[in-house]
């Protein structure tokens, strides 16, 4: 638990949520807290789940993790580490009123930082142990849940907040996310150019994030109701008792989640703030003081820019954002004249674009995925969800698009489309692959942050306003957040993901799912304490990796794989023998004493 403090490297390079800049800034403000490095940091997470393995089962189970951040950088994230707090049951996710179920942990948490009576073992003596939550980890609907700000409609990012770019599409009914332009220089020649984006000259800046004390101020004195709204709120929003600061032609009955922000917000106080609620996290006494209280997850978003991708590249129905209502929104906004929508023999047709692949080039990109073959532990089987026949592109799982975005789709698209689009799909891809690397440098974020800005603005005088979502225009925070939190395996759902999938094994009676994830998960922490003291048994802490081959002890040298396939004999000659053995002798690290 000291290793934070005790091992780590200190260079200023970003390897653990130590190194970065909301750690740091925490301890100078709690400096009796940091005084003891034994006192432990911890990270919140929380997901929704369906425990039955079926999805015809309607139900939403979310356990509620703590991760504690002492620890090495490699255990701490572990499945062995993470401490399964409390289970707020369904059949339904508890949704804005998380905050209910939240309170005994909370209860606790606040004792914990008051300090508790503890034994130390190693040096054998009793000290007051305390702890603080640094942040939590969720995906973008939890993250409305448990931040008290609505991730739909018109200022769907908490981060910008009500200083969101925003414009409602009239075909396409929904809002998009532009105006990163004003991430640029104010001498940016982007800045001017309105016809290449989105019609507009930009002249504002880029938004100041809200801290904690900020937010606490916005919501100072409003009556935030828990509880479900009532039916005829959404009676009294059609009969105009409501009024909503929305754009002309938004359509109130369709969208009137996106609108209101959720079916669940009280809606006397719309006219007062845009919170949903003040979040059971600020009863914390020092969580307006956290630069970084909750983390925007780079998984989910890395997926769904991926499915935005792909989607639009093979002109899906479902994922792709280039239709007959994205063409029409053009035209309404006056820009790309030659993409909008034409009459040919009384019929009306959509003009190739150059986002969008041809039936040839959609048979070179699906083959070279199709025809994939990759090592052991890489990636799972895409080939499995490429459809030639129908030139589709499904069933991606969340790792699958990790894979796709940095690796694959600058390769499979060489030679496919245009200049420009595989330009701004390999520095997208380059993005995300040094934003995911195990240890980075703060002068390389700074680098990344400029890429990405200039990134987004180069998409955004390609594809259509459709495509700009609110997940893309998540990925130009994620920079800020990598300095303020370190990298991204410390903060993404990985490794809750696959611990929910643990979760759900324990389910052994249907009938009380919560029940036997919580008997299960006592005996797994029962047996995980016991292995820790069983050196001659294999355990989770000392099983053979994956691709340990088998190697026999006797063996002097060790190899890094081992035979597959049918076994074939090969008599080597003499003087193949001899250049074999040579080599061995010249080259072999283990020989070098002898060499010497």
């Amino acid at each position: 638990m000291r290793w934070h403090k005790e091992g780590r490297t200190k260079d200023g390079i970003l390897r653990h949520p130590a190194d970065g800049s909301a750690w740091d800034t925490f301890d100078k403000r709690f400096p009796d807290f940091a005084s003891d490095p034994r006192n432990v940091r911890l990270g919140l997470a929380s997901d929704g789940f369906n425990p039955f393995r079926t999805m015809s089962t309607s139900h939403s189970t979310w356990p509620v993790l703590l991760i504690p951040y002492n620890l090495e950088p490699w255990a701490c994230m572990k499945q062995s580490s993470l401490i399964l707090s409390m289970v707020i049951p369904g059949e339904k996710g508890p949704g804005n009123d998380i905050d209910v179920y939240m309170q005994p942990l909370i209860k606790e948490l606040k004792q914990l930082w008051t300090g508790v009576d503890a034994f130390d073992s190693s040096a054998s003596e009793s000290f007051t142990l305390r702890a603080c939550l640094l942040w939590t980890i969720n995906d973008f609907p939890a993250y409305a849940n448990l931040s008290g700000w609505s991730t739909k409609g018109q200022v769907a990012c908490l981060i910008c907040a009500e200083k969101t770019e925003s414009r409602w599409l009239q075909y396409g009914r929904k809002f998009c996310y532009m105006g990163h332009r004003r991430w640029l220089s104010a001498e940016h020649p982007f800045r001017k150019q309105s016809r290449e984006f989105d019609g507009t000259i930009e002249y504002e800046v880029a938004p100041i994030p809200q801290s904690g004390e900020d937010i606490l101020r916005d919501i100072e004195g409003v009556n935030f109701i828990y509880g479900k709204a009532r039916k005829r709120d959404r009676e009294e929003l059609d009969e105009g008792l409501i009024e909503l600061d929305v754009d002309e032609g938004c359509d109130l009955v369709n969208n009137f989640e996106e609108l209101v922000e959720g079916d669940e917000t009280n809606l006397i106080n719309l006219d007062r703030t845009l919170w949903k609620k003040r979040s059971i996290f600020f009863d914390l006494p020092y969580w307006r003081y956290n630069l970084l209280r909750h983390n925007l997850d780079v998984m989910h978003i890395e997926k769904n820019v991926c499915d935005n991708i792909v989607g639009t590249l093979l002109n899906l129905s479902r994922g792709g954002k280039d239709n007959i209502k994205a063409r029409k929104d053009l035209q309404d906004m006056g820009i790309r004249s030659y993409l909008h929508p034409k009459m040919r023999n009384g019929k009306e047709y959509l003009p190739q674009a150059c986002y969008t692949l041809a039936s040839k080039e959609r048979d070179i990109f699906l083959s070279i995925l199709k025809n994939l073959k990759v090592p052991d532990g890489y990636a799972s089987n895409i080939s499995r969800c490429v459809n030639l026949k129908e030139h589709k592109l499904s069933n991606l799982k969340s790792h699958d698009g990790h894979i796709l975005m940095q690796d694959l789709l600058p390769i499979c698209l060489r030679g496919v489309v245009e200049k420009k689009v595989l330009s701004v799909i390999t520095n997208l891809s380059d993005f995300f692959k040094r934003l995911c690397a195990k240890s980075l440098d703060p002068q390389e974020v700074d680098q990344l942050q400029v890429q990405v800005i200039l990134t987004l603005c180069e998409m955004e005088k390609i594809f259509p306003p459709s495509f700009f979502t609110i997940m893309i225009h998540l990925i130009i925070h994620l920079p800020i957040e990598a300095k303020l939190g370190g990298p991204v395996q410390y903060r993404w759902m990985y490794p809750i993901e696959r611990y929910l999938m643990g979760l759900k094994a324990l389910v052994q009676n249907r009938a009380y799912p919560e029940g036997s994830i919580a008997e299960g998960y006592i005996v797994s922490e029962c047996l995980t304490f016991c292995s820790r003291y069983f050196s001659d048994v294999e355990t989770i802490f000392s099983r053979p990796p994956r691709n340990d081959g088998n190697i026999q002890k006797r063996y002097i040298f060790s190899t890094g794989g081992r035979p597959i396939g049918t076994l074939n004999t090969k008599i080597l000659d003499m003087r193949s023998l001899a250049q074999a053995n040579r080599y061995v002798l010249l080259h072999s690290d283990k020989l070098s004493p002898y060499r010497q």
